[in-house]
């Protein structure tokens, strides 16, 4: 059973996150990832550009680790300027579970 709380406004036992956002040139996805896999729980974190403009980036970012607070990690994206435009993926529980392409998905 996966089980998110709420504890004082932050989710808990989140185990994967994968978010869509929208940052400026500056500072740059090496700073971020930085600022990112020094936050506590956080066991690795993966950025991944897939769009640029003259002045943005839409970054993904896929977290890990063992109770992951979403809201610590949003303020440090917001911190730099940057925006979460979704919640992509999210993984809780004892173990992570990875999507398994059906019939649908071809």
């Amino acid at each position: 059973m996966c089980r998110i709380t709420r504890t004082d406004n932050n989710l808990t036992g989140i185990q994967r996150l994968v978010l869509d956002v929208l940052k400026l040139h500056h500072p740059s996805t090496i700073e971020l990832a930085s600022k990112l896999s020094v936050l506590d729980g956080i066991a690795g974190v993966n950025l991944s550009l897939y769009e640029v403009d003259q002045q943005t980036e839409n970054i993904k970012i896929t977290i890990e680790g063992d109770d992951l607070d979403y809201d610590g990690i949003r303020h440090v994206i917001e911190k730099v300027g940057a925006s979460v435009h979704s919640v992509d993926e999210i993984a809780c529980g004892n173990r992570l579970v990875e999507e398994v392409e059906t019939l649908q998905d071809r």
